[in-house]
């Protein structure tokens, strides 16, 4: 039996060897550890650009509405800049840990008392981000990370698929949040992935904030 599994094995790939003059060349085997290299090294790269855009909204926000909220249950102007500015760096420092208990923690938006505080929140997230990205090594971010509350498990994923989640879609869904308070404040809206209503970045107009 195993001498007849052994041959069948042998034909199947001298089949395959026949076809690949008719379908092309046989396609290499790629490195999965170069894949994942890059995986991580794409992500770097589309947060250091991102991060540049969200710098570029950031510059607009006025400072003299830092309270403005445009519902009774919204953030404030300021709390969503400051949320902004650091919640890339937040979701690096809570997934360095397999584990993140959330029973014990306060999730409580801080107000900024000015657009300073909020500028230097998000450079020390820009330099955080990187570092994490730069450092991380490939099993640790294919390693599972759980997100707790108290005993119970609430989420379970690799750590890099979280990073995907809430460190950057989760960064992109509230920066477009505060491009929308910008037009309702009639603060004139940077371009973000393309021209916007008040500028077009191929003509080289730019609105500084008031």
């Amino acid at each position: 039996m195993a001498l007849i599994k052994k041959t069948l094995r042998s034909g199947a790939k001298r089949l395959h060897a026949d076809m690949y003059p008719l379908f092309g060349k046989r396609p290499e085997r790629e490195n999965h550890k170069e894949v994942e290299v890059n995986e991580l090294e794409s992500m770097l790269r589309e947060f250091s650009g991102e991060a540049a855009t969200t710098r570029r909204v950031l510059d607009r926000v006025p400072t003299d509405k830092l309270a403005w909220r445009p519902h009774e249950r919204s953030m404030s102007l300021g709390q969503l800049a400051l949320h902004i500015a650091m919640v890339p760096a937040a979701i690096a420092n809570i997934t360095k840990p397999d584990t993140f208990d959330a029973s014990q923690n306060r999730f409580i938006q801080p107000t900024p008392a000015n657009m300073e505080e909020v500028h230097s929140a998000f450079e020390q997230t820009v330099r955080t981000v990187e570092q994490t990205l730069q450092r991380t090594t490939i099993n640790d971010a294919h390693a599972e990370w759980r997100l707790m509350f108290g005993d119970k498990e609430l989420q379970c994923m690799p750590r890099v698929s979280v990073w995907r989640s809430l460190m950057l879609n989760h960064w992109y869904h509230h920066r477009g949040q505060l491009a929308v308070y910008l037009r309702l404040l009639d603060v004139p809206v940077p371009p973000i992935y393309g021209p916007s209503a008040d500028e077009n970045p191929f003509a080289g107009e730019v609105t500084p904030a008031a």
